[in-house]
């Protein structure tokens, strides 16, 4: 049996010894400089927000950082932006699209908000060739099912498009978070492939449920089962069975660079959730290889 990897330096032979060619991450943020900067001046004051100190491990330069992702084996990753008022997505889409050209590795992102005109700026992002999206719900306190984003909804429905979304209840309480709205959403939209971010933590349990009932509803593994997680926000052991039954529809996410302990840690935090090498395998390459059309190579 593999063993789980005991620091950064000991990821690569981690994910080899698992017969994987490397790791694809769904939940990976590069940001504009100034959105960066304030996403971690955020997370420096993490004990008044949370009632827990929140310290970066990887607040290095953009270049640091992917280089960084290389020597873990991270093969594909994306960008992962997100507004939190209107005005700001098709902005940040265009970086977004910046950052990843000449960058095989990065998966083009693209974000929105419910804004009028939210389906005219993802319809120009598709043709540049966003390959996935990302929705803040608590941070952008709107609701997904607003009238505004119907038309955004049903061409990413059409198109397929993965949708990371933001939606549980964790770490802080939003207006519009939770399992309701997303619920409705998928009543309206029952075919879009949606992501959703951190298993759906505090509300694991109803997240699962939707992922279940829906055929193209994942959950990644964002900060889940980390020491840092459990302490807050546990997962009860009775739902593994579930979750090891969802082999094929859950993807490895990290939150990486944000993150208050080692990358290594998360992989670890998985592994010893004992759901076995395939599932592992699934988890760590596999299904993000199919979600994104990777080949091995």
């Amino acid at each position: 049996m593999t063993g789980p990897p005991e620091d950064d330096a000991d990821v690569p032979r981690y994910w080899r010894e698992l017969g994987l060619p490397g790791l694809v991450d769904v939940h990976v943020h590069f940001l504009p400089e100034r959105v960066q900067a304030k996403v971690w001046q955020y997370f420096a004051d993490a004990e008044s927000h949370y009632g827990a100190a929140w310290p970066i491990t990887y607040p290095q330069p953009d270049d640091e950082r992917l280089a960084l992702l290389d020597r873990l084996g991270v093969r594909a990753f994306p960008t992962l932006p997100y507004p939190h008022r209107p005005g700001m997505a098709a902005w940040l889409n265009e970086w977004s699209a910046e950052f990843a050209a000449g960058r095989p590795q990065v998966l083009q992102s693209a974000t929105f908000y419910p804004e009028p005109e939210a389906a005219a700026y993802v319809g120009e992002a598709l043709e540049r060739g966003a390959r996935v999206f990302k929705v803040h719900v608590q941070v952008g306190r709107f609701d997904p099912r607003d009238p505004l984003l119907d038309p955004v909804w049903a061409r990413l429905e059409e198109t397929g498009s993965p949708v990371v979304i933001h939606c549980g209840s964790g770490p802080l309480v939003g207006e519009h978070t939770g399992p309701v709205p997303v619920t409705g959403l998928l009543e309206r939209h029952p075919r879009l492939q949606l992501v959703i971010a951190h298993l759906g933590m505090p509300e694991y349990r109803e997240f699962l449920d939707l992922a279940e009932r829906y055929e193209r509803v994942h959950l990644d593994t964002t900060m889940f089962a980390t020491d840092f997680t459990e302490r807050l926000m546990p997962f009860d052991p009775a739902d593994l069975p579930r979750l090891g039954a969802l082999t094929d529809k859950v993807l490895l996410g990290s939150d990486f660079p944000s993150i208050p302990y080692p990358y290594a840690h998360q992989l670890a935090a998985l592994h010893r959730l004992e759901l076995g090498e395939e599932w592992l395998r699934a988890v760590l390459w596999e299904n993000g290889a199919r979600l994104f059309g990777l080949e091995a190579a």
